[in-house]
């Protein structure tokens, strides 16, 4: 792909969605955290946190348990594989194209739900997305759906929301989008953003894109607000990366440790429950 090359010369007339922010985040031991609710996550709420995990599989083997309430998390694999025993919740192989979604509500612990299967590294994202007022005290629940069970939209992954008309099993609010998308060397692809999702980003697994400007493996991309829609392109050597867009969350984020509420009081009464629930996840 040529230098100087710009995603308006592939896909003529058609206004280019600005970049507002592009980061690589931090990390160690394999986890690079791109979003927070301190930091990228007060702009793209209610996407509000982002771990990218490039690690052995054996790292699930570890014990992690650890509460949430208020939110929901998505999990979803770009690379290898890992299995899940839930018991009523499921069981099954998480692989590319399936993902856990894990509704906090009101108070949840978890961390174990994973054990290595045949890869022996795997690559994920994991995403934090605050709930409506109406839902962060709902009754937790999870959800795990393989690859199989996850609709597809030309090289798009639904794994949250409705795209082109097709809507994803996961039992998620409305006003929420996210994909997951592989694209071959140089192919083209424009995300057509609903009306009224003016929050938007994206973050690449593999490869490289080109859009507003070059974005490659390991970025976080937050575009500005709008719904225009998203072109991209493909560098040579093809790209996979998750795609999130939302209506913008109206509450201000009231943070715990674990938790992320629309305001104190329901952060007081999400963390009372955790601590109230602990013994049932011991």
């Amino acid at each position: 792909m040529s230098r100087n090359l710009s995603i308006s010369s592939v896909v003529p007339k058609l206004a280019e969605r600005k970049v507002f922010s592009q980061t690589r985040g931090s990390g160690q031991g394999g986890i690079t955290r791109l979003m927070s609710p301190s930091d990228l996550g007060r702009y793209l709420k209610p996407f509000v946190f982002l771990d990218m995990v490039d690690a052995p599989s054996s790292i699930t083997s570890r014990d992690n348990l650890h509460p949430h309430s208020g939110i929901a998390t998505v999990t979803v694999l770009t690379e290898g594989n890992l299995r899940f025993d839930m018991g009523k919740w499921g069981t099954g192989l998480l692989d590319y194209g399936g993902v856990e979604w894990m509704r906090a509500g009101s108070g949840i612990w978890h961390g174990g739900e994973y054990r290595p299967d045949s890869a022996a590294r795997f690559k994920s994202f994991q995403l934090w997305v605050a709930l409506p007022a109406t839902l962060e005290a709902a009754e937790p629940e999870w959800q795990f759906i393989e690859a199989s069970g996850i609709p597809i939209v030309g090289p798009a992954r639904v794994v949250v929301g409705t795209y082109q008309g097709i809507r994803s099993p996961v039992r998620a609010f409305d006003g929420l989008n996210y994909l997951l998308v592989t694209l071959t060397p140089g192919e083209t692809w424009i995300y057509d953003t609903p009306v009224g999702h003016n929050v938007g980003w994206l973050s690449l697994s593999h490869g490289s894109l080109l859009g507003d400007r070059r974005y490659k493996a390991g970025d976080l991309v937050a575009f500005d607000r709008s719904d225009a829609a998203i072109p991209l392109q493909a560098g040579p050597e093809g790209a996979t990366f998750i795609l999130g867009s939302a209506v913008p969350h109206p509450h201000e984020l009231v943070r715990g440790h674990y938790s992320v509420h629309t305001s104190k009081d329901a952060l007081e009464v999400g963390e009372a429950r955790i601590a109230e629930v602990r013994h049932l996840y011991a």
